[in-house]
């Protein structure tokens, strides 16, 4: 049985609304693993999870044990969506949490001139999007394209991948990757 410990952190830490800067102050552990975990780029030990969880706090058993509320919301109006992003990029997630989901769905929104930074992304699963406004550099291994509105990508997430916005204006993207990584 595999159990999706960063979507379940996610949903803890939303329900008890707090931040990751705020979880990981109080846990003692950095912001970065705090987001690694919930994207579930980084499995944590047994020791570092219960002092992540100490910070909201939960125990373990509990931790493991909760199963969330059921049925699950089908619509949401714009002023619903998550902002999940920070600085010059908004990430705007359909759905308040995606615990037991296999899909995220975002709105994204890149300022001009940024870039979800010098180090590629790199992650399991599948993400795809298209350009509603603006311009957006996409680098997928060492392929670079600047799409505009209309445009797409899709490919295998495990491929080294970056985003930058190019051009005068802010670009707006809505993307899709399974499974969820932020």
């Amino acid at each position: 049985m595999s159990v999706d410990i960063g979507n379940r952190l996610r949903f803890v830490r939303t329900a008890h609304n707090l931040s990751q800067r705020e979880l990981a102050k109080r846990a003692g552990v950095t912001n970065s693993t705090i987001s690694l975990v919930e994207s579930n780029s980084t499995n944590p030990s047994v020791g570092a999870l219960k002092r992540i969880l100490d910070g909201i706090p939960i125990g373990l058993a509990e931790f493991f044990a909760f199963e969330p509320d059921a049925p699950r919301k089908a619509f949401y109006a714009a002023d619903e969506l998550v902002e999940i992003g920070k600085g010059a990029i908004s990430y705007r997630q359909l759905g308040e949490n995606l615990f037991g989901r296999s899909l995220q769905i975002l709105k994204e929104c890149y300022q001009p001139g940024a870039s979800t930074g010098k180090v590629p992304l790199v992650h399991e699963g599948e993400e795809g999007g298209i350009v509603l406004s603006g311009r957006l550099e996409v680098t997928v291994d060492n392929e670079r394209r600047i799409l505009g509105p209309g445009d797409a990508y899709y490919f295998e997430s495990r491929r080294p991948h970056s985003f930058r916005c190019v051009g005068p204006v802010a670009c707006e993207v809505i993307s899709a990757c399974t499974p969820p990584t932020f």
